[in-house]
């Protein structure tokens, strides 16, 4: 059984939101298999000295996890891994506030391609007539310079296009996705090196879905997310 004193060392912190990156960071041990079921974490003094952050903000850390049911507190003993498996109980709009910029949007590409396949082969007149009015909305905005129209109307029109898949589950787990997206999207498009509104490629992949080219969907899809997937992993760097 692993101790605290044989896990790797953790990254110290830099960032604001102090209880949000403890949280994050054990997740990712959690999630590579680095911690295991029935492992114990450090304990709180390791933890404070590792994190470089105060107890406070380590016990609100862990209660975090320990409410997710990914750790249990046993008087006495410490706090241990309850269950990797466990992970997929915390609900998904948590997980996703907690995630960085840069997973979201890997998550966010895998999910679209097949929205995009769905909705070319399964759209209607009502589908398109949404799509066509969010689509011109956000180019109205974008050029009134009104970013936050702009979002607004860009969720707005990819979530038509997720509607268009008439696949309910699809549908929702978009909606939820992408209202917890929007926080990272205003980041994101305040950042003039990172943000690229790809207009051309919005528009192409409206028609594509329009002629029902499910392959002209998808190749469009691709070309926007890979782009800003790209101008985010530089920015990272």
């Amino acid at each position: 059984m692993q101790t605290g004193d044989d896990l790797m060392n953790f990254q110290a912190l830099k960032r604001s939101q102090l209880v949000d990156e403890v949280v994050i960071q054990l997740q990712k041990k959690i999630s590579s298999g680095d911690l295991k079921l029935g492992d114990k974490i450090p304990t709180e003094p390791e933890l404070m000295e590792q994190f470089g952050v105060g107890r406070s903000t380590i016990r609100e850390a862990v209660r975090v996890l320990v409410h997710a049911g990914l750790l249990e507190k046993k008087q006495g003993f410490g706090t241990f891994l309850t269950s990797a498996s466990r992970a997929i109980q915390e609900p998904l709009d948590n997980r996703l506030r907690r995630a960085e910029l840069l997973e979201v949007y890997e998550v966010r590409r895998m999910l679209e391609l097949e929205i995009a396949k769905l909705a070319a082969s399964r759209r209607d007149s009502e589908d398109l007539k949404q799509m066509r009015l969010f689509l011109d909305n956000r180019m109205q905005a974008q050029q009134r310079g009104d970013m936050a129209s702009f979002l607004t109307a860009d969720i707005q029109f990819h979530l038509a296009i997720a509607v268009a898949s008439k696949n309910t589950v699809v549908i929702d787990l978009y909606r939820t996705f992408t209202s917890v997206l929007q926080d990272s999207l205003h980041k994101l498009v305040s950042d003039t090196e990172v943000h690229n509104p790809h207009d051309e490629f919005h528009e192409k992949l409206y028609q594509a879905i329009a002629q029902q080219d499910a392959e002209a969907a998808v190749q469009w899809t691709r070309a926007n997310l890979d782009g800003t997937v790209a101008a985010i992993k530089k920015a990272l760097e």
